[in-house]
């Protein structure tokens, strides 16, 4: 089994002392978060414990991006469903109302810029062939071959 990447004490010391409660929720929340942040990893080839290891810099951005993420499912309203917009009327009688987080819970906490600091997405190119079947095809641009290197992906018509 593999450490999460930040403890209740990280949360603690970068966000505030937490509740009986929260601390708990955190405590459950931390090594499922971390597994998840690997299981995207893995998806894009990237081994952010091995990464973690030998490159302290990612090691803090690590930690800081799970405190970010179970931080914010912590404000999460667990009392019931969080509106981010209600509007009612009276006599016809008329209600509506917008969830802030739709379905809620520690997936959807994690955020796409939350990805982007840890180098977890990945670019995609795409084209559409102007004639011919009109399907669409995408294409994973190559990784670098070293350090500092940088790959140029063109399309040649002809």
């Amino acid at each position: 089994m593999y450490e999460p990447f930040a403890t209740v004490a990280d949360i603690e010391t970068l966000y505030r002392p937490l509740t009986a409660d929260e601390q708990t929720r955190a405590e459950a929340m931390l090594p499922l978060l971390s597994d998840t942040l690997r299981s995207i990893g893995y998806k894009v080839n990237k081994d952010l414990d091995a990464t973690m290891l030998t490159d302290a810099t990612y090691s803090s951005v690590l930690k800081l991006v799970t405190v970010d993420i179970v931080v914010r499912a912590l404000r999460q309203n667990t009392e019931g469903e969080a509106m981010s917009q209600e509007s009612q009327s009276a006599m016809g009688y008329s209600w509506s109302g917008t969830y802030a987080v739709p379905g809620g819970g520690i997936a959807n906490a994690i955020m796409n810029n939350d990805l982007k600091r840890l180098g977890l997405t990945q670019q995609q190119i795409g084209s559409i062939m102007l004639w011919g079947s009109g399907e669409t095809e995408r294409v994973t641009p190559p990784a670098p071959e070293a350090e500092g290197t940088v790959n140029i992906v063109g399309f040649l018509g002809g």
